[in-house]
This record gives structure tokens, sequence and C-alpha cells, in this order.
């Protein structure tokens, strides 16, 4: 059997996975991209099949799952030709009793290669790129399954984690590539690669998720709360369904509620509730609530400046927060306030968490800044 993706080391996380969710392999349907689903279909149908395909749109939209099932889907089609053969397929759906698409769940199908981080040096966490090594093992996995004959699938995830070694070891495949072979190359960032590796690919667009698509997203990943706010879920996670199982998992809504109840006491501070929310993500056991609430502070700074030029936000992501934003940024003028002291306190925040600063330290000064700002 022909080699696949290096397993990831025990103990280490799977870089391919969202925490709090199965692999995507293990997804039967992708929501919101029908666009993207029916623009590959037409090149299947018509026989243009590229051998390269870039899947790129934010992070956590559902690209890898949307790649599995491309996978899915060109491992399980029948050989064309012949009288008898069939009908053109009208989706990407698949039979989940397939002998492929069972393999393909289970992780033990030898014509799909996953390529993605490996362990570091010391074997001790994951590396922080993909690595020329990693790349080597996909061109062994492509000269032992050459004989086979059958269609395989390379899935990259993400192409934007490849270090220069590694790209420049993959574009010599894109550049030549083996036979039945596709390339499916995750990027949330296309920008950042290689302009050579781009131009050999053809691009699919995946886009940001509405609250429907949202909600069954969350239904299949067995991550849905249904208590949860959906329309607010939508607006703080900005279509993302990876985003939105990070803010069910960490109560980054309680967290952004919490947020703007504080701010609606500006420009009369209400200290002790500020005090109260900064030592909340004190310890190291709060080190992921910590990171979350500087990202929600940065977007609530990021929609008050925005509710000055195109009014307050719809929908809201806390209950008030648009009568609050209608309040502290009524025009342009302090649109463009708000938006210096955003820029600003990102800055601050990224130096603070490079010198470790005390996360409570951090919170009230960001705070204290904010309430200058609005006095």
């Amino acid at each position: 059997m022909a080699p696949r993706a290096a397993k990831t080391e025990p103990g280490l996380p799977d870089p391919s996975c969202i925490e709090g969710a199965p692999h995507p392999r293990m997804a039967e349907a992708v929501f919101g991209q029908s666009k993207a689903e029916a623009e590959f279909l037409e090149a299947f149908r018509a026989g243009r099949l590229h051998h390269g395909w870039l899947l790129t749109g934010p992070r956590g939209i559902g690209k890898a799952t949307f790649a599995w099932r491309i996978a899915k889907f060109l491992m399980s089609q029948p050989e064309a030709g012949g009288m008898f053969a069939p009908e053109p397929p009208e989706t990407l759906n698949t039979d989940p009793d397939h002998a492929a698409v069972r393999r393909i769940m289970a992780g033990s199908e030898p014509g799909v290669f996953e390529l993605k981080r490996g362990p570091n040096a010391t074997g001790s966490a994951l590396s922080q790129d993909i690595r020329v090594d990693r790349v080597r093992e996909m061109r062994s996995f492509l000269h032992l399954s050459a004989s086979d004959g059958g269609p395989r699938v390379v899935i990259v995830d993400c192409a934007d984690e490849m270090n220069v070694q590694a790209a420049n070891a993959l574009l010599k495949l894109l550049e030549e590539p083996p036979e039945r072979v596709t390339f499916l190359m995750i990027s949330h960032q296309p920008a950042g690669l290689l302009p050579t590796i781009r131009s050999r690919c053809r691009e699919l667009r995946l886009h940001a998720l509405d609250p429907e698509a949202m909600a069954q997203a969350l239904d299949q990943a067995e991550a849905m709360d249904p208590d949860v706010d959906m329309m607010a879920l939508s607006a703080l996670s900005a279509g993302s369904v990876g985003e939105a199982i990070r803010l069910i998992n960490l109560g980054g809504l309680e967290t952004y509620a919490q947020i703007v109840d504080l701010m609606a006491t500006l420009p009369r501070l209400d200290r002790p509730k500020a005090l109260a929310l900064a030592e909340s993500f004190t310890g190291k056991q709060n080190a992921e609530r910590f990171d979350l609430a500087l990202g929600l502070l940065d977007l609530f700074m990021a929609r008050l400046a925005r509710a000055g030029v195109m009014g307050p936000p719809h929908p809201e992501g806390a209950q008030g927060e648009a009568k609050l934003m209608a309040r502290l940024s009524p025009d342009q003028l302090a649109a463009m306030k708000w938006a210096a002291l955003h820029q600003e306190l990102g800055t601050r925040a990224r130096h603070g968490r490079a010198v470790n600063l005390d996360p409570a330290a951090l919170v009230v000064d960001m705070v204290l800044k904010l309430t200058a700002a609005a006095a």
C-alpha cells in the first residue's frame, strides 16, 4: 500500500483540525459554497479538470472540508468510456458506502495524500511550517502509487505554511504534474504564495457563511449550541465556522457582551466592572480566553470605527451594541478618531503579548485608553 500523509505524532494536535470539531474528511456536506461546487463540477463534466486547484477564502469557512469532498468525489468516480458509461454527475455527492469513500473517512485511502505540518526537530511540538521533507514524502507517494493507474489526490493544508524550500519542491510537481493527480491546495492568503504556484493553479474562491449555512455547518460538526444567538455568532465570527466554534468553546459571545456592557458606561467608566473583567483573564488556564478577549476588543474597535461611516452594526454582536455605537461614533469625524485608536491599541496589544505583560494590566490599559477617547 502506498504511503499517505505522515501521521501526527502521539500527543501533538492535528494541524488540519479545528479544536472541538472532527477532521474535515469526516464531513458529509459543505454548506454555503454552491458556486464553487458548480464551477468545479462544470470543469469535471467538460473534461477540463485542471491538475492544480487553489481553494481560497477566509480562514475557517470550510475550505478543507471542500477539499475532502472533492477527494471523495474524484476517488469514487467510475472509469469513463464504453457504451455503458454512466451519466455525468450532477453534484459532488458521494455514496457513503462506496469503498473509496469509506477508506477516506477511515484515513486509509492509498490514493490520497495530505500534505501538512509535522513534528518539529525534537518531536515536542508541531513545526511552524511545512518543510521540504514532507514534500519528499509526497513525491515518494506519487512515485509508488503511479503503478496503480488510478486517480490520486494531494491535499495541501495549508499552502500558506510551506517554507521556501517546500514551495519550490512543490512547484516542480505543478510544472510537470504526474498523470491522474489532482492537487487541492488550501490557502487563506493566496497573495503570499509564489506567483509561479498561483499561475499553475485554477482558483476556486469560497465565501463567508451566512447564519443559515453557519448553523448547518455547526450542526454537522456537532458543535451547535441550541441556545446560541446565530445572528450574533455569525457577525462576530465573520462567517467563519472555525471562529464560531472557538467563540462557542471559549464563551466568546458572553465575553463580547461583557465588553459592550462595560463600554456602555463610557465616558464615566465603571472601574470595578473593568477590573473584574480584566482579572477574569489572568492565569495560565485562561490564556486562550485572554487571546480571544484581545481579539474581541480589537473587533469592537473596528466595528465602532465602521459605525461612524456606515451606521450602527446590524446584526448586533451583543444586545445594546447598536445603540452604544450610535452614541460613541455618530459621524465620520468620530469614526476617524476611533480608527486611529484602533490601530494604536492593536500595536499596544501585540507589544504587550510579546513582552508577556500581565493580562489584567494590558486589558485595563486598553480600556482606559478607550475611556479617554470617549471623554
